[in-house]
């Protein structure tokens, strides 16, 4: 893989931590929002955001959600959004599949407490790339993903492939990662890898860092395998275009 630079280990609290980059051409074929369509690109790290103790409690609503199903494979999605849950080798939907029974699974306080980390997480990137925080809405999709070293079953559980968020999903302006486990200590391998020309620069995840960037090719990037235990993290992503908005999740 060429050198590896760590932006960010495992043991390292980081108040905020932003590299700036040039921003790649990917956004100017794509209708631009004053205020909102990246301008200054980057890269960011922080331990400030979430405190561990509520990325734990989010962990937990992800272990309920992601106990009623599973993929065959090593990665395993949970989109509280529009209920897709990966089982075997598919996706169920979620509130089609269980009904009544969400009920008994999530609470009101789990939904209220995932909105108010994707408030913060969007507060954070606002404040840092110098955009009205306003101007930013959720996009599709934003989902809870578990990893394990299982080997892969279907495409859906190659998770480690580069790629640019911006070309995946042309919506994505905004990326962010909320880290649910510890990297060496809950996990070994997973660690996120931006891929540079000169060279690689990880971040080691750590329950309630959060990892944030700018969706395009100015920022490819991937998940190293995982080696041994599971890996559980949040992909929470943000568009400038209020036609790709969504709202929070609700309960039943």
């Amino acid at each position: 893989d060429g050198v590896t630079e760590v932006l960010a280990h495992r043991s390292d609290n980081l108040r905020d931590k932003f590299i700036e980059i040039p921003c790649s051409e990917d956004y100017d074929s794509h209708k631009r929002f004053e205020g909102c369509t990246p301008r200054r690109c980057g890269r960011g790290v922080t331990d400030a955001v979430i405190t561990r103790e509520e990325a734990e409690r989010i962990r937990r609503i992800a272990e309920r959600g992601l106990s009623l199903g599973g993929s065959d494979g090593g990665a395993s999605i949970l989109d509280l959004h529009s209920g897709a849950l990966s089982l075997g080798k598919h996706f169920v939907n979620l509130y089609r599949y269980f009904g009544d029974k969400i009920q008994d699974i999530f609470t009101e306080e789990d939904f209220a407490l995932y909105r108010d980390v994707r408030q913060r997480i969007q507060q954070r990137i606002a404040q840092v790339f110098g955009i009205s925080s306003a101007a930013m809405y959720l996009t599709k999709p934003t989902f809870f993903s578990r990893m394990n070293s299982t080997a892969a079953k279907t495409a859906h559980d190659e998770y480690w492939h580069p790629h640019v968020d911006k070309v995946t999903y042309g919506s994505f302006d905004y990326t962010s990662l909320l880290y649910l486990s510890d990297y060496s200590e809950d996990f070994g391998g997973g660690r996120f890898v931006f891929m540079d020309a000169d060279s690689n620069k990880t971040v080691e995840p750590r329950a309630g860092r959060v990892s944030f960037f700018t969706s395009g090719s100015e920022n490819l990037h991937r998940v190293e395998k995982v080696q041994w235990g599971t890996r559980f993290a949040i992909t929470i992503s943000f568009t400038c275009d209020p036609e790709h908005g969504i709202g929070d999740p609700v309960l039943g």
